[in-house]
């Protein structure tokens, strides 16, 4: 049996892409908002933790999630959560002129591509390959959308970006500096909330409740494995800061540098060694905050 999400990953990436991503992106509002990234760069998370802090009275399961603060696609049904009746809505596509305000999400390449691979294995649409995968990731050719190094700097160099209108996070900042980051967010959105609630909506959306939510309600497709205390087979894993630099053999790094070089570089992720602590670095001053923007700067990786 092949699911409906797989169905989309094949149609899109055919001819019917273009006049697919035209349907799926009718119904937008000036009000909406955006939490968009490449896949497997926070957004989840990202999305449970601003639930749990717009939404009161609901439990965040990803059935609740995914149906309030909906993919682009399926937001006609969203509920407004924003001031002037905005939506929420998550997106993994491309910069599109439609999209008028957005927070970016950033992850290093080399763990993003470690987590893709995990997670279309669990699902069964891969061999245990990872060589021929990371060819094929480096291509663009294993999910819908666009290779991670013309996905990035096609939304940090958008005319969007150039406005305050656009926060980029990098998820591994938020991994680190939760809390700030996420009261960043809720500036950027235009939310007061009680710093208590804050903070227990990031409480409740640690690596170990995600997994424990995962398990009421799983992620992946019915024909993959049920989730398990395995990492592996699941949807949530582990969310580790620098994980790619015990993985990924020196020749493996050196063939995504060679493609995604230029852009890690540019958002101030170490290049040319394994060992740097990304922690140390500067970060890359393309990306300095201009009058009246908010932008998350501090380099780490996850």
């Amino acid at each position: 049996m092949i699911s409906a999400k797989r169905i989309w990953y094949l149609a899109a990436k055919s001819g019917l892409r273009v006049p697919l991503n035209r349907v799926r992106h009718w119904g937008l509002d000036r009000n909406d908002a955006f939490i968009a990234s490449y896949p497997r760069s926070g957004n989840t998370w990202l999305r449970f933790v601003l639930f749990d802090i717009l939404v009161s009275g609901q439990i965040s399961g990803f059935d609740e999630v995914n149906h309030i603060i909906a993919e682009v696609g399926l937001h006609q049904p969203a509920i407004p959560l924003l001031p002037g009746q905005g939506r929420l809505i998550k997106t993994h596509e491309a910069y599109r002129k439609p999209y008028q305000k957005a927070i970016y999400l950033v992850r290093d390449v080399r763990d993003v591509v470690l987590s893709e691979f995990a997670y279309q294995k669990a699902l069964g649409w891969v061999p245990d390959d990872f060589e021929d995968f990371l060819s094929r990731f480096l291509d663009g050719q294993v999910n819908p959308f666009s290779p991670w190094h013309e996905h990035v700097p096609g939304w940090v160099n958008s005319p969007l970006a150039r406005t305050p209108n656009f926060l980029l996070i990098k998820f591994e900042e938020l991994r680190r500096n939760t809390e700030q980051v996420v009261n960043r967010s809720l500036d950027f959105l235009g939310v007061v909330v009680d710093p208590q609630i804050v903070r227990q909506a990031i409480a409740n959306n640690t690596v170990e409740r995600m997994q424990e939510k995962e398990q009421r309600s799983p992620q992946l497709s019915d024909t993959a494995p049920r989730p398990t205390a395995s990492e592996e087979s699941r949807f949530i894993r582990s969310g580790s800061v620098g994980g790619w630099r015990n993985r990924l053999t020196p020749v493996q790094v050196e063939k995504i540098e060679q493609r995604a070089g230029k852009v890690l570089a540019q958002m101030g992720y170490p290049t040319g060694v394994r060992n740097t602590d990304a922690a140390q670095l500067s970060p890359p001053s393309a990306f300095r905050a201009a009058p009246g923007r908010t932008i998350v700067e501090e380099q780490v990786s996850r």
